[in-house]
C-alpha cells in the first residue's frame, strides 16, 4: 500500500490522492514527468521529486522518512511493508507520570517470538532489543509508553512509530486499549477487568509480598496487550486498505495468538479485587 501512497507528498490530501487513483496514477511507478493530471505545474514537480525520494527511503529501509510526513492516522500506509521488522510493545509503570515512578515490565512481540523485561532483573536489556526494530506499535504510546521510555532510561527512541490510538479513531473506535478490543471482539478471558491500575496493584502484591503469581499475572496481562497489537494493527490495516481500490491486493490475514508464557492467577485477580472494593480508599489499600 506504501507504493500507491501519495499523502505524504506536502500539499497531497486525500481527495488529490483519490482524483490521482482515479485517473489511472494508482501508485509511484505510474506517476511520471509526462503523467497526464490536474495537478499546478509546481505541485507535479514537488510530486517527481518527493516520488523519487521516497523511493530511495524505500530502498533503505527508512521507515520515519514516511512517519514524518504522514498525519498519525495515516500511518498505517507503511505497516506491510516494514512488517518484517515492526515491534509491538507495552510498558506497565507504578504510576501514570513519567517521573518519580518506575517501569515494572515491558513486553515486546515481533509476531514470532515474545519478550518480556522485568525491573530488577532484565529491564535494561530492552534499550539494546528495541534498536533491532524500525518500526514500534503502540496504544496510546505517543503519550505515553514512548516518553516514559524515553525519561526512564535516558535514551531517544528513533524508530518510526505507529501509535494505534489514532489509526482506530480514525476508522470510529476509542477509548483505552481495552474498550477497543471489545468493540472489535477481541476477548480477555481470565483477565476481563485487569486495566493498568489493576497492573500497579499486581507489581505492589509482587513486591510487598513476594508473590510470584502476581508477577505471573502481570507478564500475562502485559504480554497479550503486545500479542492483541498486532491482531488489532492488521485488523485496522484491512479495514482501512478497504476503502482504497486495493483491497483485494493487500488484505491481509488476521494473526493467529501465539502461546503466552504465563497465565493470570484468578484467585490473586479475586482478592486484589476483594482488597479494592473493601477499602474505603482504594488507592491506600
Amino acid at each position: 500500500m506504501l507504493k500507491n501512497s501519495f499523502q505524504h507528498i506536502p500539499g497531497i490530501g486525500e481527495k488529490t490522492e483519490r482524483q490521482l487513483w482515479k485517473s489511472g496514477i494508482i501508485n509511484w511507478k505510474s506517476f511520471s514527468q509526462t503523467a497526464q493530471t490536474k495537478l499546478s505545474p509546481k505541485k507535479h514537480e514537488s510530486m517527481t521529486d518527493y516520488i523519487k525520494i521516497s523511493k530511495k527511503n524505500l530502498q533503505n529501509s527508512n521507515p520515519r522518512f514516511f512517519t514524518e510526513l504522514l498525519p498519525a492516522a495515516q500511518h498505517w500506509r507503511i505497516f506491510s511493508a516494514f512488517r518484517n521488522s515492526t515491534a509491538y510493545i507495552d510498558i506497565e509503570t507504578t504510576g501514570l507520570d513519567s517521573w518519580g515512578f518506575d517501569i515494572t515490565t515491558i513486553a515486546l512481540y515481533d509476531g514470532k517470538s515474545i519478550k518480556y523485561y522485568i525491573n530488577g532483573q532484565n529491564l535494561d536489556d530492552f534499550i539494546d532489543d528495541i534498536q533491532k526494530y524500525s518500526v514500534i506499535v503502540t496504544y496510546n504510546g505517543k503519550t505515553f509508553d514512548v516518553p516514559f521510555i524515553q525519561n526512564y532510561f535516558g535514551i531517544k527512541l528513533n524508530n518510526a512509530h505507529i501509535d494505534l490510538r489514532y489509526v482506530l479513531k480514525s476508522l470510529g473506535y476509542s477509548g483505552g486499549l481495552k474498550k477497543c478490543e471489545k468493540a472489535m471482539g477481541i476477548d480477555r478471558g481470565d483477565l476481563s477487568g485487569v486495566d493498568g491500575y489493576f497492573a500497579v496493584l499486581l507489581w505492589r502484591d509482587y513486591k510487598q509480598n513476594q508473590n510470584e503469581k502476581a508477577l505471573e499475572t502481570l507478564l500475562a496481562y502485559n504480554i497479550e496487550d503486545v500479542v492483541n497489537l498486532e491482531i488489532l494493527m492488521v485488523m485496522a490495516y484491512n479495514m482501512k486498505v478497504e476503502g482504497t481500490p486495493f483491497f483485494d491486493t493487500y488484505q491481509l490475514p488476521v494473526p493467529q495468538t501465539p502461546k503466552i508464557p504465563f497465565k493470570p492467577d484468578p484467585a490473586t485477580i479475586d482478592r486484589i479485587k476483594h482488597e479494592i472494593f473493601s477499602s474505603p480508599d482504594p488507592y491506600q489499600f
